[in-house]
């Protein structure tokens, strides 16, 4: 396959923002890739060159991009940086500029998909002393050989700038049309089942190129392949908790850590992988050298709650200071010393060569407390079967006593087992917070920001956040936020932000407010507020309450809380807020408070 067939699909992509076109525009591309190359066709689609979890990045700032471009245009780099300021785009300006080069290479052969794709993934592996300049001379070579939608593409690719809205859940949808045959919706299920299993879309369509959809059946749970995590629902009683498992419920403590799922070979170190895929051990020497001993055992997976303790008394700390080792790459050792950690388990879902996921949730549980050898570093999560509301009250308050968040319920029942990557009923969260005006804190993702003014000139000041909408791969405006941050954070988020800006609203963001500055949407915030209310402004959940009318936080606060173990796509969903809002109504309803925060003024 030639690199150009490739462009011209990005540039029909972003020739539209409609997620249904965008779909049967792939999904009349994909079955003619050849079979060698569809794995590396879907991975540069999303703008990547391996499956997320295992963190392959370019490391090609705009400045090496620059330099590259010098080479092949015979310009400055500070030329192209003063071209690229007025289009405020460097893929754009790239494309000019080889519009504008003398042809002196039109004999040279046009670039294929794999060779381009190998000479990334040779840029990528550079590193050390003289990896700029291989990065920046290899890329060059492509520039010099690559046509101008090429290279618009290409830098775009490099610089991590591709915004084309080709997400995840698109590949799915288009895979599924693709391979499917005449029941999409059946089609479309399998394929996503079988992407939970494994995280890697590259497998996913190298499979249903060479088998269809009857190759899937070969996708299996592996050590080294992170299974996306199950979630869980909200109900705002311990009773509704109950009623929504009659045939039992155990409740777990809800820790307030760092939820990691730890893949455990037969031999060599453990891997550990957070809840948005990022492999994390490095972070954690002290666990990854606990586990292999701490298991009767191995391979195993097994999924658990990273917590801080007190090295006085074993008491569970906050988060915060857990969250303190993330991304740290030195003091390792005065870290873990400062702040030891727990891992307690809460589910295994390999076993040896077999998969525990079709289990159901009893009988992995009895199988990790037989696998589990505690130590002082690994042991597990705290567990009741509960028999009634009474029992239920009483390990819900033990649990926050034990400086927990809450409880987790989870079924008993025979059909309760591990639906990776899905959110159900089957486990129900129950937090402190349901005990406020507004149940639970909220997951926002940043999609904008306001300047601050007075004490706050020069920095950011409150920033305009979104749910995200699973059905449309949106981030919809939920409200915006300038309250509960400190001085100190406001400078962090806003250095850390600013390379984050873009020039005009994120085609995947639905906002009616403007801010002074727009966002990629890429960093997530703990927030909480007072209620929610219908709003004709924001965004979220648009007119599927009310027509006319989405949903806003009233009041909303920062907890202080970066959820940078989360994905954008992790955040609140649409959905969720729906149900908060309809569970907020019934308890005012219930409470004889008259007017419902439906008749509330909007935000």
């Amino acid at each position: 396959m030639r690199l150009s067939e490739l462009a011209e699909l990005y540039e029909r992509i972003e020739g539209t923002s409609k997620r249904l076109e965008i779909r049967h525009l792939l999904a009349e591309v994909i079955p003619t890739v050849p079979e060698a190359e569809i794995d590396l066709f879907l991975y540069l689609l999303q703008g990547q060159l391996r499956p997320e979890y295992e963190g392959i990045e370019l490391g090609m700032a705009d400045s090496l991009a620059r330099k590259a471009l010098a080479l092949v245009s015979g310009g400055s780099g500070d030329s192209i940086k003063e071209l690229a300021k007025g289009s405020g785009d460097l893929g754009d300006t790239a494309r000019e500029l080889l519009e504008h080069r003398p042809r002196s290479l039109d004999d040279a052969p046009p670039l294929e998909l794999t060779e381009t794709y190998q000479a990334l993934w040779r840029m990528a592996r550079a590193t050390g002393e003289g990896s700029q300049e291989v990065k920046v001379r290899t890329f060059a070579e492509l520039m010099r050989r690559a046509s101008p939608v090429e290279a618009k593409h290409l830098v775009r690719f490099v610089l991590g700038k591709l915004r084309l809205g080709v997400k995840e859940m698109t590949l799915l949808d288009a895979l599924a049309e693709a391979f499917g045959g005449p029941d999409f919706k059946e089609a479309r299920s399998r394929i996503e089942e079988a992407f939970n299993v494994t995280s890697d879309l590259g497998e996913i369509g190298r499979r249903l190129r060479q088998g269809g959809l009857a190759a899937l059946r070969e996708v299996r749970v592996a050590v080294g392949k992170p299974v996306r995590p199950m979630l869980a629902e909200r109900e705002p009683s311990l009773a509704a908790v109950l009623k929504r498992m009659p045939e039992g419920a155990a409740f777990e403590y809800k820790y307030d850590g760092l939820r990691i799922q730890a893949h455990v070979p037969a031999e060599g170190s453990p891997r550990l992988f957070s809840r948005r895929l990022e492999d994390i051990g490095a972070q954690f020497p002290e666990l990854l050298a606990a586990l292999p001993s701490s298991l009767a055992s191995r391979p195993a997976i097994v999924e658990g709650e990273c917590v801080p303790v007190d090295p006085e008394t074993g008491d569970l700390r906050p988060f915060q200071e857990i969250s303190r080792r993330r991304g740290r790459k030195h003091d390792l050792e005065k870290y873990a010393e400062e702040v030891p950690i727990r891992y307690l388990l809460f589910d295994l879902l390999l076993q040896g060569e077999e998969s525990l996921l079709g289990l159901p949730y009893p009988e992995r549980r009895r199988r990790l407390e037989e696998l589990l050898r505690p130590s002082g570093q690994v042991g597990l999560a705290t567990r009741r079967e509960i028999g009634g509301l009474p029992e239920a009250e009483s390990f819900f308050q033990e649990a926050l006593a034990d400086g927990c968040e809450g409880i987790m319920a989870k079924s008993m029942a025979p059909g309760s087992t591990y639906r990776a990557g899905a959110r159900g009923f089957w486990w129900i969260k129950y937090k402190r917070e349901y005990t406020h005006e507004l149940a639970d804190t909220i997951d926002v993702v940043v999609v904008g920001a306001f300047w601050g003014r007075g004490k706050r000139a020069g920095k950011f000041g409150a920033f305009l956040v979104a749910a995200y909408d699973p059905d449309t791969e949106t981030f919809a405006t939920l409200c915006k936020v300038g309250s509960g941050f400190d001085e100190e954070s406001l400078e962090k988020l806003t250095a850390d932000l600013r390379g984050r800006a873009v020039p005009d609203r994120p085609e995947e963001v639905t906002s009616h407010l403007v801010p002074d500055v727009w966002l990629e949407p890429s960093l997530v915030l703990e927030i909480r507020g007072a209620e929610l209310s219908l709003s004709p402004v924001h965004r979220a959940a648009f007119g599927r309450l009310r027509e006319g009318f989405g949903l806003a936080l009233r009041f909303p606060r920062y907890t202080g809380r970066l959820r940078e173990d989360k994905a954008p796509e992790q955040a609140t969903t649409t959905g969720e807020l729906v149900r908060l809002y309809q569970n907020q109504v019934r308890k005012a309803a219930a409470e004889g408070t008259g007017e419902s925060s439906e008749g509330s003024p909007p935000t």
